[in-house]
């Protein structure tokens, strides 16, 4: 009786071990696949990370070896004043750009929707724009918004209208650059559009049925049917603005006439560090003065904050995803 129940013991685990190999060959084959893909990453996002946190506590010209000197890079952002000039101008984009790239896109996307016919030919119109380069679009409407020359200006002349000096004067110069960037939204128009055409029609019925008009089924049908998407919107305009340096170097150089044939320009923000965004000062910082150990702790604070917001509006549009689920 004993010798049996071995036998029937030996004969019930030998499946187990065979499905524990072929599940670590799986795992292994996995692994294989992915190699590239994790290797790729480490090596071109995971290294520079840690090196450049490593460098925002040292004093480094590229030259010299780095040289050790703790929180002071970090301790001389709160004393700089050209900093805070940086912060204040990139929390600016932060706030306009976000509400009026996202306002903008959907108020697009919602009449492309309506549309009865020509709604290829208007969505490829829209969308057309997004595909310029960002110096390109740039240098476009600084003709078009040249002070006493551009079209822009000769427009409302029409009008008797004298229209101000646009990237040269420090009160327009930024809402310039947040035109330049509406122009170029194409991208998330298309998302959005995409989104409004996948909510079903049965709700739209339904709430039409129930007395709604136009107005609320919008407001009471589309925006929850795709507030996902609206929030991923609301992200990729964070960052976005936070990253915000082609736009400001152009129409700053183009602006202040000090750029020469090849481009470059030894006058950034201008006029007046109005078009000083965090990144510029960043730039300035590295390979202007290079001082690589100050730029370094720079991008780690900007890597900090765009992580901190990514990750908070991500965590709200799962719960709001969880809610409507639920």
């Amino acid at each position: 009786m004993t010798a049996t129940l071995e036998r029937v013991d030996v004969v019930r685990t030998a499946p187990a071990k065979g499905r524990s190999r072929a599940r670590t060959r799986h795992r292994l084959t996995v692994l294989a696949f992915l190699a590239p893909a994790i290797l790729g990453f480490a090596l071109f996002f995971g290294y520079p990370l840690i090196a450049t946190i490593g460098f925002s506590f040292t004093r480094y010209d590229l030259i010299n070896p780095p040289e050790w000197i703790g929180w002071e890079n970090y301790a001389y952002m709160l004393a700089d004043p050209l900093f805070r000039t940086a912060v204040h101008n990139t929390l600016w984009f932060v706030v306009v750009l976000t509400v009026a790239r996202v306002v903008f896109a959907l108020g697009v996307a919602s009449v492309i929707a309506r549309l009865k016919t020509g709604v290829g030919l208007v969505r490829t119109l829209c969308y057309l724009p997004s595909l310029a380069p960002p110096v390109a679009a740039t240098l476009v409407f600084f003709l078009v918004m040249r002070p006493n020359e551009g079209p822009l200006d000769a427009f409302l002349g029409w009008f008797g209208i004298e229209g101000p000096l646009w990237f040269a004067d420090p009160v327009w110069a930024k809402p310039g650059i947040a035109a330049v960037m509406l122009w170029v939204s194409g991208d998330l128009m298309i998302i959005i559009l995409a989104a409004i055409l996948d909510v079903p029609q049965e709700q739209y019925e339904a709430a039409e049925l129930d007395g709604a008009g136009p107005v609320r089924r919008w407001w009471h049908v589309t925006l929850p049917s795709i507030s996902p998407v609206l929030v991923f919107g609301v992200v990729n305009s964070i960052i976005l603005a936070l990253q915000l340096f082609t736009q400001a170097v152009v129409a700053g150089s183009a602006a202040s006439g000090s750029a020469d044939v090849t481009g470059a320009t030894k006058v950034l923000g201008f006029p007046e560090n109005s078009t000083l965004t965090f990144p510029v000062w960043l730039y300035t910082q590295g390979f202007r003065y290079f001082d690589m150990g100050y730029a370094a702790a720079m991008a780690t604070v900007l890597f900090v904050i765009s992580f901190a917001a990514t990750a908070v509006l991500v965590q709200r549009m799962r719960k709001a995803t969880h809610q409507e689920q639920s």
